[in-house]
């Protein structure tokens, strides 16, 4: 069956950090007359950050009450690891700063071969849509990227009322598409949000573990070239 849509995750998948976010907490509290441990700073972000709830709100927002509650997500979360690795004085302060930072692209890096993989699936006229476990902020970042106007719709979870990986998701992307489930591939890099969560929801699905690791998926690739030789498989 010929793949007619695919969707792509976000961070890990198409962009990743500028700099480790243990040095970009770190640096941008140093401004604030504090110093964070690295070490605890990373640890506390891995624990915090798989303990906060999805990154969704199952309730229609407007734009005002979607952005206080993207913001009360993520203060939550940073009070949280922040104070575990020595705290901040100016917290809110600190906050505002850090919270905007990460909404611009000098914060992130496109991986090396997307520009050129998403053209040569644009040149084959398939549907691209990203489906990211993200807040708003997404837009704008893959904006300054560069990389938005390739993608026909970009469906992040706090809008869209559930997070990966919720089938919900899942079908508000083929919805906004106009997508079959059966002829859509959505690669991501996590095994349980992207991989098992498109599976789920009848979609074909593309694991990528760009640490080189084995991850013992059926389909998997180190890299978003991998897309190609899926693709190859079902012409």
């Amino acid at each position: 069956m010929t793949i007619t849509t695919i969707t792509i995750d976000a961070a890990g998948t198409l962009i990743h950090p500028a700099e480790p976010v243990a040095i970009s907490y770190g640096r941008l509290a140093a401004q604030f007359g504090s110093h964070l441990d690295p070490q605890a700073l990373a640890a506390a972000f891995r624990h915090g950050f798989s303990k906060m709830p999805p990154m969704a709100f199952p309730t229609a927002l407007d734009k005002d009450e979607l952005d206080r509650a993207e913001r009360g997500w993520w203060r939550r979360l940073v009070k949280q690891i922040t104070e575990e690795a020595g705290g901040v004085r100016q917290f809110d302060e600190y906050f505002s700063v850090l919270y905007g930072y990460y909404a611009t692209s000098e914060a992130w890096r496109l991986y090396p071969e997307v520009h050129s993989v998403v053209a040569a699936l644009r040149a084959q006229d398939i549907k691209l849509a990203v489906v990211s476990n993200f807040d708003s902020r997404l837009l704008p970042v893959l904006d300054g990227l560069g990389i938005a106007s390739s993608f026909g719709h970009i469906v992040y979870s706090t809008a869209s009322g559930a997070a990966k990986p919720d089938g919900a998701i899942y079908a508000d992307a083929l919805r906004q598409t106009g997508s079959n489930a059966g002829t859509t591939l959505h690669v991501g890099d996590n095994a349980s949000a992207d991989y098992s969560g498109a599976k789920a929801a009848g979609m074909h699905a593309l694991l990528l573990h760009r640490d080189g690791r084995d991850c013992e998926a059926p389909h998997e690739a180190p890299d978003l070239h991998g897309i190609h030789d899926y693709l190859s498989a079902y012409p």
